[in-house]
């Protein structure tokens, strides 16, 4: 006997991420319907189970959760109201914005949804890369009136562990925080690291300690270890897109009227190694870039 569909949703933003996640939502029980501008992307979507449909606007009438993992707000924006997909979306249903948006923005078009139309929305964003998306471990971090967080929880819980962090807008705040501690610690490890090697110290060795002392950090436990010891930087989360959160961290600083000049500091560097680095560089090639410039 089939397992009944727990509830239909639309995912629109199939990417690093985005696919793996629509993924574990199939194999969780719900329909999904899912766009994305590869064909390549819907063509891995239709093999996972899902249904590909031609443009975002078709994905959505039939969705009581709209889930969007797109590349920044302005882009959110553009395919919610622009596009038309708001227009479009079923009453009741609830737009869950899972990437890294601007909190306020997201504040913003928060009001603009349940004004013009009745939709509620939830920002989701998530910590965990792409191994967390696969394995269904990331952590989702709500941002959302609770009644309309409840309705999605279900859905979400597929995907990782689910916190709600405040009203809409918190989610997309903690999560650019999240990421502005996460570059900075992957900066001071690798000049630290680099150092070390320098000096003559055995990397692994280094890190053996380092993970069992103070300085132990997602930096030393993960990205070192997995991705720039094998030189492999294939952490699947791009150097640009980690200087975008970051400069929304610290723009958010900025509109609080609070000084960050470490991570302000901290954004000059990323910038300048992504002036250098190719377009498609993973976050993690800033080791490589530290070590090159050394």
């Amino acid at each position: 006997m089939a397992r009944p569909v727990k509830a239909t949703v639309a995912f629109i933003g199939l990417g690093n991420m985005g696919l793996p996640m629509a993924t574990r939502l199939i194999s969780g029980g719900h329909s999904v319907v899912g766009f994305d501008l590869s064909e390549e992307a819907q063509e891995k979507l239709a093999e996972a189970g899902g249904l590909p449909v031609a443009t975002a606007r078709d994905a959505v009438p039939a969705a009581q959760i709209v889930i969007l993992m797109l590349p920044n707000s302005a882009i959110v924006e553009t395919v919610l109201l622009r596009d038309g997909v708001a227009d479009k979306v079923q009453e009741g249903a609830v737009v869950v914005d899972m990437s890294s948006s601007e909190p306020l923005a997201t504040r913003e078009l928060a009001n603009v949804l349940r004004e013009r139309h009745a939709v509620d929305l939830v920002d989701a964003p998530v910590s965990g890369g792409v191994k967390g998306a696969v394995n269904g471990t990331l952590t989702i971090m709500a941002g959302g009136r609770e009644d309309a967080l409840a309705k999605v929880t279900a859905a979400l819980a597929v995907l990782g562990r689910v916190t709600r962090v405040g009203d809409v807008g918190a989610g997309h705040a903690l999560k650019a925080l999240n990421n502005l501690l996460s570059a900075t610690h992957l900066l001071a490890t690798s000049e630290a690291m680099l150092a070390g090697q320098l000096f003559g110290l055995d990397p692994q060795l280094m890190l053996s300690v380092l993970n069992s002392s103070s300085g132990r950090s997602g930096s030393t436990e993960n990205k070192w270890p997995n991705f720039i010891l094998p030189q492999t930087y294939d952490s699947g989360f791009g150097l640009r897109l980690m200087v975008k959160d970051m400069k929304i961290a610290t723009g958010l600083c900025q509109q609080l009227g609070l000084p960050s000049p470490l991570g302000e500091g901290s954004v000059r560097l990323w910038e300048e190694a992504a002036e250098h680095l190719p377009a498609t560089a993973d976050h993690t090639e800033i080791a490589r870039w530290l070590s090159d410039k050394s």
